[in-house]
């Protein structure tokens, strides 16, 4: 896939910021000097130094836009447990994220999510209306779907019985799903969630026609229900967007430039 060169002028710092609960996320600043800074969140079992994150930071570098990549709790370098669902801990997460620029007199413009990050961007915004642009990329509208791709038809009767179901990958234990965890995914229902997004937040949803991995169709479920909302397909792009990285950053970056600027012009 092709890589958005990096600004050498742009700092890049490696920053920890203690959660609520007093674990440590560890983040990567890409400090080009703006007021405002864009925070970028990975997906399902992701971490901050994914390509799509790594891209988006470099591309947002180059419109003079800083942004911070970060491991959600029990991801990547960050503290705590792994988790299958626990939106809400990310939730969170982001919330501790923004308090702590916002501490040190940054403009928490906007928050980017993809996959698993696309709905926890959502349900930060349904939750804390104190970001006004948020960027879904290739989030699942229905959080009932796409689990027995992973688990298995029974995947409830085994975790009934069990009382979880361990996850392997090539045969090494890769993640465990306990019947909280469980439960906490399929008692989250991002419809709901999102028509309490504010009016006032500008959002855009993106989504590759080709994604074998959460149907296109979601992207336009949530289209029809975001109050202010902006819907780009790209085409041919899988759930990473392999070969289309290009057209994702640009849409991304696009949204987030005209938004702040529109922010900007409502403040005069």
């Amino acid at each position: 896939m092709a890589q958005t060169a990096q600004n050498p002028s742009v700092q890049q710092q490696r920053i920890i910021i203690p959660n609520k609960q007093g674990e440590q996320l560890v983040g990567i600043l890409h400090e080009t000097g703006s007021a405002e800074i864009v925070i970028l969140c990975h997906g399902f079992t992701g971490t901050k130094d994914q390509f799509i994150l790594v891209n988006l930071a470099a591309a947002l570098e180059n419109a003079g836009l800083s942004s911070f990549r970060f491991d959600f709790t029990g991801n990547g370098e960050s503290e705590g447990s792994f988790q299958f669902a626990h939106y809400r801990r990310e939730i969170d997460d982001i919330h501790s994220i923004a308090q702590y620029f916002r501490g040190a007199n940054r403009l928490v413009s906007a928050v980017v999510g993809h996959s698993k990050g696309g709905d926890v961007v959502l349900l930060y915004a349904s939750t804390y209306h104190d970001i006004s642009i948020v960027v879904n990329i290739s989030g699942r509208y229905d959080l009932k779907a796409g689990i027995e791709d992973r688990l298995g038809k029974d995947f409830m009767e085994k975790i009934k019985k069990d009382g979880f179901i361990d996850v392997k990958d090539s045969g090494a234990f890769d993640y465990r799903v306990t019947e909280e965890s469980m439960m906490d995914r399929l008692n989250t229902n991002m419809h709901e969630a999102c028509i309490q997004i504010s009016k006032q937040c500008r959002v855009l949803t993106v989504h590759g026609s080709a994604d074998p991995i959460i149907p296109v169709g979601d992207a336009f479920e949530f289209a029809k229900i975001i109050p202010n909302h902006k819907l780009q397909i790209i085409e041919e792009a899988d759930h990473c967007y392999t070969h289309q990285q290009a057209e994702l950053t640009s849409a991304v970056v696009s949204f987030i430039k005209e938004a702040i600027q529109q922010d900007k012009a409502a403040a005069c």
